[in-house]
């Protein structure tokens, strides 16, 4: 640098020392994330979000989650059990007659202890045979044994109690205070009368959500909507297994916001205004509040070249709050679950640092004039 005065020498050593360093972030740019949009060979598409195209989009093929819960419609019930395979059944025959065929001598009933319902359904009574049982109630199977016993024993009367089995009962797995198998004493036994027999939901339960299995499919409801609508309130049905857990959808929330980490769904759907206030909001001092970038991936089996959904897998919605128009639409915009939610770093930022840092190296250039 022969020919330079000190002058000159420090201020070209302190632009190399910028060139040759980045500048610290904690945040990448709106313009870096959404670099080369426009090129035909992009393999992400962006989308502004409007009050419009949140409409649009919210007709797009659900991600991340099936896109609503699916529960039961109710049914009435009835004040007495259906017998099921693995019920015992205890019957006490009652034959007025001097010389009863059924009884010994001097008694006039007979006492049939726990007979277990067979598999097939059926429950063999002596002088009558196999009586099919399953899907009846203790009342018509009475009826019918007596019917049965008529052309042997006429006047026949029969007393019968059920002790349920296991398939006529409920497990309750998860999610309560005493999880176990619940017997169903009644068709009248409902969800939430099980859930409070078994000690109620745990308190320590995240959002927690009811899931009920039943004939190999499986339904789901949001445990505040069960407790709040009397129509979600279902009968429960023998072999059906409620597990009660938490939610498990998440969106990922990054960049400048409060908070940087995964944050789990509260309600069936979570807006993109509600997500950043769950998310701590936006970084003053760092957030640019036009570039709230929210990443999202579709299956292929989703795309569409009419509008009607994605072009590409990926897909980059932005949102600028610094308009009401874009406020609205942020109030509107539905975040799925296994979105990011991205608060980009604001450009003033950069400059800022640039300035700070040539003010630095001026500095020392003072003090070594100075010196």
């Amino acid at each position: 640098m022969a020919g330079l005065s000190p002058k000159m020498v420090l201020v070209c050593v302190g632009m190399s020392a910028l060139a040759a360093c980045s500048i610290p972030r904690g945040a990448a740019l709106q313009s870096e994330v959404l670099r080369g949009q426009t090129d035909d060979t992009a393999d992400f598409q962006v989308v502004h979000v409007t009050r419009t195209t949140a409409a649009q989009v919210a007709h797009w093929p659900p991600t991340g989650w099936p896109g609503a819960y699916r529960w039961l419609p109710n049914s009435s019930g009835a004040n007495s059990p259906l017998i099921a395979s693995g019920d015992k059944i205890s019957l006490v025959i009652w034959d007025p007659q001097s010389n009863s065929l059924i009884a010994a001598e001097g008694q006039r009933s007979v006492t049939l202890p726990n007979l277990t319902v067979s598999p097939e359904g059926t429950l063999f009574v002596p002088y009558v045979g196999d009586v099919s049982v399953r899907g009846k109630t203790p009342s018509q199977v009475r009826t019918e044994i007596e019917t049965a016993l008529a052309p042997t024993v006429p006047s026949a009367q029969v007393q019968l109690t059920v002790e349920v089995g296991r398939l006529n009962s409920v497990d309750i797995v998860t999610g309560v205070g005493r999880a176990g198998t619940y017997p169903l004493m009644d068709r009248n036994t409902t969800i939430l009368s099980l859930i409070a027999q078994a000690g109620g939901v745990e308190t320590t339960l995240r959002n927690p959500l009811v899931r009920l299995i039943r004939d190999g499919h499986t339904y789901e409801i949001r445990s505040e909507s069960l407790f709040s609508e009397a129509s979600k309130n279902v009968l429960m049905k023998g072999g059906d297994k409620i597990f009660v857990e938490e939610d498990r959808r998440f969106f990922t929330a990054l960049g400048a916001s409060g908070r940087e980490d995964l944050i789990y769904f509260d309600r069936d759907e979570v807006t993109a205004m509600e997500a950043l206030s769950r998310a701590g909001g936006l970084v003053d001092a760092r957030a640019d509040p036009k570039g709230i970038l929210v990443l999202r991936n579709y299956d292929a089996k989703a795309l569409r070249r009419d509008g009607s959904g994605p072009k590409k897998s990926q897909v980059v919605f932005a949102i600028d709050l610094t308009s009401a128009a874009g406020l609205f639409a942020a109030r509107s915009f539905k975040i799925n679950p296994h979105d990011t939610v991205l608060v980009t770093e604001s450009p003033m930022i950069v400059t800022s640092s640039v300035i700070g840092l040539i003010g630095s190296a001026f500095g020392l250039r003072n003090q070594a004039v100075s010196d």
